[in-house]
Parts: structure tokens; sequence; C-alpha cells
């Protein structure tokens, strides 16, 4: 009995290889399916506005550090109409919700402090319906030499790619892990990167905390997410025999439910965190990056590495890779599977919620939105597969090759498509190698 069955154990990971290209056309298909239903539910919510879908305009004043409060900005169109106005309070912050379309921020310089001197008093900005377009102002005299060159454009589109591609690695790990331990493709798991966000939204703005100990109850708040959702919904699946496609369908209701929950329970709108907004860059040798986008990328390379410590060297790191190469084999040996699905989720949760904080501060220029977690999905599901589904590194290569080609890719396409360009490498890697770069037989590691 041990010799018939001991050869046929291995065998899992060929049917699996077996259905890749129909899964990832499956996958690919869906994903265009949700983005539509995601942007038609954008387009009901803009529908609650009176005054039809608007924007938001929005900046910090910062002088040599210091804030400047009750400076006024005003909003002309293109037909040189004023059409909104702002006053910055105590902290510099200012906003204002104007129509979308192309317009001219401009500063009246005297509301300034009579020894801060302005660059530039009119500042352009192109508003999107229900996105926020940051305007930026440089204070004290104009430094020469300020035109740059394609290689200083090029470097600094470079870190910013590797710093957004840490980000989107964060928050892919989990979802890679997930398929390779459960074969779920989960369409839900951009939401748990939004319920972190408001996690440390809720945290520091509402209860007053700082942002460095909201982003560790965020954390906590993702663990246990994560480990609801296994025990609450895709245990009793899996113990009820559903397929791995009627999972992912139930995985996409899922999204659409939380999302609504979120735009109900939380706003519509671009919300700010209380802290780490509109920093000044620091030089470092030829790169320059603010504070805030500095610790993001040292952070998200810290818990990089401390996560392919785990998988390498712990018992549980062990037993993950045992579970997702054959389940049933790495059950027989002694392994509680349910155990190590369980941790697996509550180590996507947490790591989504850290992810959710990391993109708001860096990407969204220090703010929240009810429906960041959706935008950022696309770009996950292309960097693991890039990299190959089911592998934690391939998560990790392919996030990053994905954020370096989304910023190299504003060199010559306006920057509001950038993340178009996630969609266009889907679809070629899909066609062109659907196994992902690694080539993985859907392992964790």
């Amino acid at each position: 009995m041990t010799h018939t069955r001991v050869p046929r154990a291995p065998r899992a990971p060929r049917s699996r290889r077996a259905g890749a290209a129909s899964l990832h056309a499956l996958i690919a298909g869906l994903l265009i399916t949700l983005i539509a239903v995601g942007t038609a539910g954008a387009a009901f919510a803009q529908d609650s506005d009176e005054d039809g879908p608007l924007g938001t305009i929005q900046g910090t004043l910062i002088n040599a550090g210091d804030p400047l409060s009750a400076v006024r900005l005003d909003a002309i169109d293109s037909d040189g109409d004023r059409v909104a106005e702002a006053i910055s309070d105590e902290r510099g912050r200012w906003s204002m919700r104007v129509p979308p379309g192309a317009y001219t921020v401009a500063l009246d310089a005297e509301t300034l402090p009579a020894d801060v001197s302005v660059q530039q008093t009119e500042r352009s900005a192109t508003v999107r319906a229900d996105r926020v377009a940051s305007v930026i102002y440089s204070f004290g005299d104009p430094r020469t030499g300020l035109e740059t060159t394609f290689a200083d454009r090029f470097l600094r589109l470079t870190v910013e790619g590797l710093r957004f591609g840490l980000v989107i690695a964060i928050t892919a790990v989990g979802l890679s892990l997930i398929f390779g331990t459960t074969g779920l493709t989960n369409f839900a798991h951009g939401e748990l990167v939004t319920i972190g966000a408001v996690a440390a939204w809720v945290v520091n703005v509402k209860l007053g905390m700082h942002l460095i100990p909201a982003t560790g109850i965020a954390i906590i708040v993702g663990v246990i997410v994560g480990v609801l959702n296994n025990a609450i919904v895709w245990r009793p699946l899996r113990s009820r025999g559903a397929s791995l496609v009627a999972q992912l369908v139930v995985s996409i209701g899922l999204a659409l439910a939380l999302r609504a929950a979120l735009l109900l329970f939380f706003s519509d709108r671009s919300q700010a965190f209380a802290t780490f907004q509109s920093q000044r860059q620091q030089n470092y040798g030829p790169i320059s990056i603010t504070p805030v986008n500095l610790a993001t990328m040292l952070i998200s390379l810290a818990v990089l590495i401390a996560v392919a410590l785990m998988f390498k060297f712990t018992k549980i790191g062990k037993a993950m890779r045992a579970v997702s190469d054959n389940r049933d084999l790495a059950a027989a040996s002694g392994i509680n599977v349910e155990r190590v699905v369980m941790f697996v989720w509550a180590l996507g949760g947490g790591l989504a919620a850290l992810g959710g904080v990391l993109f708001g501060l860096s990407e969204l220029n220090g703010t929240v939105q009810f429906e960041m977690g959706f935008k950022l999905l696309l770009l996950m599901f292309a960097g693991i597969i890039l990299g190959g589904l089911g592998t934690a590194y391939g998560a990790l290569l392919g996030c990053v090759l994905i954020g370096l080609l989304v910023q190299w890719s504003t060199l010559v396409i306006n920057p509001d498509l950038k993340y178009t360009g996630g969609l266009l490498v889907l679809i070629l890697v899909l066609v062109l190698r659907p196994q992902g770069l690694l080539g993985s037989r859907a392992r964790i590691g």
C-alpha cells in the first residue's frame, strides 16, 4: 500500500499546472469585470453630489519646516473665473472641492507672513471626478540650476518605482501566500488594504493618537479581519468542498460588499492623516526623497526580509511551504493544515493593513480613500502573476518590477494613466509566460 500511494503524491502540482492557463485567463477576465463594476460603483457614489461629480485640490504650505496658516488660495478655471477658494489652517493644510477640469491655483502673496516669499504664486492642477490633485508650493529664494536632465528624472523615477514596488509587495505577499496554501484567488484582498488604512486613520485622526502606534493597531485589526475572513467564510466553504471557481466568485461578492460598507461608514472623499504630509525632500547624494518615503522603503524592506527569513528558517515557514507543495502529503506527515492556513490569513491581513498605511502615506499624499485597495488590486495581481502565482519570492520580484515599470512609464505617458501599464503587463505575461518569471510549481519561497 505504501508503494502505491507515495508516487501519486507529487502529482498534485502537475494538475495545478495543467489548469494554470485557464485559471490565469479566468483571473484576467474577472479582473476586467471587477474593474468595470468598481468604476460603475464609483460613478454611482459621485452621483450623490447635487452639483454633479466633484474632485479635490489640496496641499500643505510649509516654509523651512514651519506651517503657514491663514494663507488664501483661489482656483481659477480655463475661462478665468474664480471657482473656489481656501484658507490654510494652523497646520498649513488647505483643500477645495471643484468640478472636474483644468485649473490654475493662485496663492495670494499678500496673505503670506512678511518674511516669507513664494517662488511661484500660480500652479496648475488637473482635477478628475472623486480624485485628489495635490499642489505644492516652494518658498524662499529660487535656486539656480532647477532644470533637470533625463538622467536625473530617470534616477528619481527609479527610486520612486522601488518605493512603490516595495509597497505593492507588502500587500501582495499575503495574496500570493493565500493562493499558494489554499488555491484561492482572493479578489477581496484589496479591501483588507483599505481596512488597514481606515483603521489607522480612525485611531490617528479621530482618537488623536500618533500615526506610528496607530499603524500598529491597524496591523492588529488586519490580523483579526484576516482570521475572521478565514473562520467565517473560507473554512466553511472548504469543508463543504466548494470549488475554487465558486470560492473566487464569493470573493468578488465579498469585495463589493466590503467596499460598499467602507463607502457607507467611512466617506466617499479622501481623508488625510494628521501627520507626515507634504514633507520637504532631503538630499542623499544624487537622490532626493522625503523622510516619509525613505521610511516607507526601509520599513518595507525590513518587513519583507523578516518574512523571507521566516519562510526559510522557522517551523511555521517550513509548514507553509509543505502545505503549498502538497496539502494531502503535508497533512499525512502530521502538519495541522488548517492551523497553517489560519496563520497565512492572519499574516496576509497584517501585511495588507501595513501596506495600506504605507500606500496612503507615500502614494496618495498622506490620505485615505475608500477604494484605495481596489486601485492597488490590479497591480498586486500583475506583480504576483509576473513573478509566479503562489510564490512569495516571485511576488516580491514581480511587484518591484511592476513598481518600476509604472513609474518609468510616466516618461512617455500622462502620469494619470500610469496604472494602466499594470494591465498591459498582466496581459503580456498571461500570453507569453503564464507561469511567471520564476516558473514555480505553486511553491512558496
